[in-house]
């Protein structure tokens, strides 16, 4: 907790809002995307799927592949917690549909799906995406094919598999991704093995995003490491989140924003 607090006080010195941003495709995406503050009705569905999870107080054994949780201390979880401190945000929720709805990738890879909160999103923001999401633990994934059958999300192929041997299976990489949210285990090697392994899938509109990019010392390490990749030309780091853009005809440039 302690680094992490540090870590957000190292942010807000060093981030930046529209104003100080000097490129034109960076300048659009926040002011047409991310600081868009009109209401949107996908918003109600989004609180509802919520909803619905946080009114569920049945218990889950959670298979964990990933780095561990520092909030739960059993594998035998309520999945109303779940959804209220493992789950994306509704803040963060409502700023990934926007995303979605405003690049419109028309296929789209989660890594981590947990119950779905971040999947409806991504799945609202396209209807017309193809989207594949991963998750490693059947009980949770289970819930998620339950909750995204309730709220009629079809667009959306849920995979049970550890990640690592997904993401090296040879039908991985004749796909083409136009977005990856990559939620999935938060460590330094897991997060390099991914960005590695997906390279062959990018295109030149592709687009990145790593959850908890400050989440531990080697969370930022990893992400240094992504930043200085040749491929990369654009990221931009919200402390929650790391967008990594391979726009070829883009300047190599690195954004500290505030959201």
């Amino acid at each position: 907790m302690l680094f992490q607090i540090k870590s957000y006080l190292q942010f807000l010195w060093h981030s930046k809002n529209e104003h100080a941003v000097h490129s034109p495709f960076v300048f659009t995406l926040l002011t047409k995307c991310f600081y868009d503050k009109k209401s949107k009705p996908e918003y109600a569905v989004l609180k509802n799927y919520r909803k619905s999870l946080l009114e569920n107080n049945n218990t889950i054994d959670v298979t964990d592949f990933g780095a561990g949780s520092k909030v739960f201390n059993s594998n035998t979880r309520v999945i109303s917690k779940i959804a209220k401190t493992a789950g994306i945000s509704p803040k963060r929720a409502e700023l990934l549909f926007r995303i979605t709805n405003y690049l419109l990738p028309e296929s789209i890879l989660e890594i981590g799906t947990s119950l779905g909160l971040a999947t409806s999103a991504l799945s609202l923001g396209n209807l017309k995406a193809k989207i594949i999401t991963l998750e490693g633990c059947p009980e949770t994934a289970n819930q998620c094919q339950l909750q995204l059958q309730k709220f009629n999300i079809n667009n959306v192929e849920l995979v049970i598999t550890k990640f690592g041997e997904y993401l090296q299976s040879q039908n991985l990489i004749s796909n083409i991704f136009n977005l990856i949210y990559i939620d999935g285990n938060h460590s330094k090697k897991a997060t390099l093995e991914y960005f590695e392994l997906l390279l062959p899938t990018i295109t030149n509109e592709t687009v990145w995003i790593f959850d908890d990019i400050h989440w531990s010392p080697e969370m930022e390490e990893a992400w240094k490491i992504i930043k200085k990749h040749p491929k990369v030309t654009v990221t931009i780091d919200t402390f929650q989140w790391g967008l990594v853009f391979f726009r070829r005809e883009q300047p190599k440039e690195h954004f500290v924003i505030r959201i």
